[in-house]
């Protein structure tokens, strides 16, 4: 079992910045991709970033440019940072880590980022 808690997270203004971390257990797999994902309101949870093992990033085109995923291997820790906030970056963000080897995923609890004038 991974375990993963993110921080990071609070109340923020549009055109604010915000560094979200993410610190994960101890764990063996070594093909792997880590994410962040976020759910608003009403909304359905939607991947932000994801970072692979490899190398890969990828990010949803509402926030390409704004967003950076990456990680500290020393640490187990994975990052956002999130710059130009805008309204509609309200939601809660949570953490993931999928075992691309066997399919199996965890996730944080989340932590909520309101961006707000």
């Amino acid at each position: 079992q991974v375990q993963l808690v993110e921080s990071g997270g609070g109340l923020v203004q549009p055109g604010g910045s915000l560094r979200l971390s993410c610190a994960a257990s101890a764990f063996a797999f070594s093909n792997y991709a880590m994410s962040w994902h976020r759910q608003a309101p009403g909304k359905e949870r939607e991947l932000v970033a994801v970072l692979t093992s490899g190398g890969y990033r990828n990010y949803a085109d509402s926030v390409k440019g704004r967003f950076t995923i990456s990680r500290d291997n020393a640490k187990n820790t994975l990052y956002l940072q999130m710059n130009s906030l805008k309204l509609e970056d309200t939601a809660v963000y949570y953490c993931k880590i999928a075992n691309l080897a066997t399919g199996s995923a965890y996730w944080g609890q989340g932590t909520q980022i309101t961006v707000s004038s």
